[in-house]
């Protein structure tokens, strides 16, 4: 009588089954400790940067006072006479964004709406593209280009200051038109056809049916949209440090130079002023502030995504 093969003995495969079973599951542990470690590097450089920064700005705050850093208008820290008043800086930094959102906004949102209702296929596959590219070019690029063309050109215009608040505003908008197009675009493409063919049986245009129907099924994306490219204009740098310039004023003239939060950490970091300074602090106590802003953009963001969220089945 002939040994059975090993490939028909129900031993040897079970045993190799639980052997391959084995290994597998020390593959998927591995990868699972990988892909853990990846996300907790994340975690924890996150955690080091809040513990820096507020280290830092508490350590501002020992020597500034809560009221000097809230209640004063003026910022003048670099200056014999000091002032630590954060307001200039806030207001450069909501005027260049509220300029830079009345842009985007509707650039954004319309881009959305053609691409998603009016546009052919294939030429929606080529613009969608096209208008993502925005996003790739190099802040710098936009600042630059608002101060040697766009500047020159509205000064032809309206009566500016060769560092303006509308300039930078103006290229900021077209810089975030990307961030709330795209968001928009997969907000109202995630509303179901259905509704749109209701809205048709009802006698309704296309035109009604996108502003009475689609848009208001597709509000919670669009308004997420609307805020995440808030926080973008809040954070900022380049553009507003090249074409705004840095004169720190309460104002809400966009014809004078104005300074943003962003731009003012990005001249202290120029190393102008000694490691372990006052002046140097100022940068890690607005930088505190700004980061608690853009904390707060993206929790109403995340908020208002989730409670008005439509679900359909």
């Amino acid at each position: 009588m002939q040994n059975p093969n090993s490939q028909d003995d129900p031993y040897l495969q079970f045993r190799q089954s639980l052997e391959k079973n084995a290994f597998e599951d020390i593959s998927e542990k591995i990868i699972a400790v990988i892909l853990f470690s990846c996300a907790l590097v994340s975690v924890l450089t996150t955690f080091g940067i809040v513990v820096i920064i507020f280290q830092e700005a508490f350590g501002f705050f020992q020597e500034v006072s809560f009221a000097q850093f809230f209640l004063d208008t003026k910022w003048t820290p670099l200056f014999a006479d000091r002032h630590f008043g954060v307001w200039p800086l806030i207001a450069g930094t909501f005027l260049t964004t509220a300029i830079a959102m009345a842009v985007a906004i509707p650039l954004g949102l319309s881009s959305a709406i053609y691409l998603s209702e009016y546009a052919q296929p294939q030429v929606a596959a080529i613009l969608r593209p096209a208008v993502e590219l925005l996003a790739g070019i190099p802040t710098v690029v936009y600042g630059y280009f608002a101060l040697l063309f766009l500047t020159p050109l509205l000064r032809n215009i309206i009566p500016l200051e060769i560092f303006n608040a509308l300039s930078a505003g103006l290229m900021m908008g077209v810089m975030i038109t990307p961030t709330v197009g795209s968001i928009s675009l997969d907000a109202i493409q995630a509303v179901p056809r259905s509704l749109r063919e209701g809205a048709y049986a009802l006698g309704i245009t296309k035109l009604e049916s996108i502003f009475k129907v689609v848009l208001p099924a597709a509000l919670s994306g669009i308004i997420a949209s609307i805020i995440l490219g808030i926080s973008r204009a809040v954070g900022e740098t380049m553009t507003v440090l090249i074409a705004a310039g840095q004169q720190p004023k309460l104002t809400i003239n966009f014809a004078e130079s104005v300074e943003t939060m962003t731009a003012y950490m990005a001249q202290i970091s120029g190393g102008d002023s000694p490691r372990g300074s006052l002046n140097f602090k100022t940068l890690y106590a607005v930088g505190a502030l700004l980061f608690l802003l853009t904390l707060a953009l993206n929790i109403v963001s995340y908020w208002i995504a989730n409670r008005f969220k439509e679900k359909y089945e």
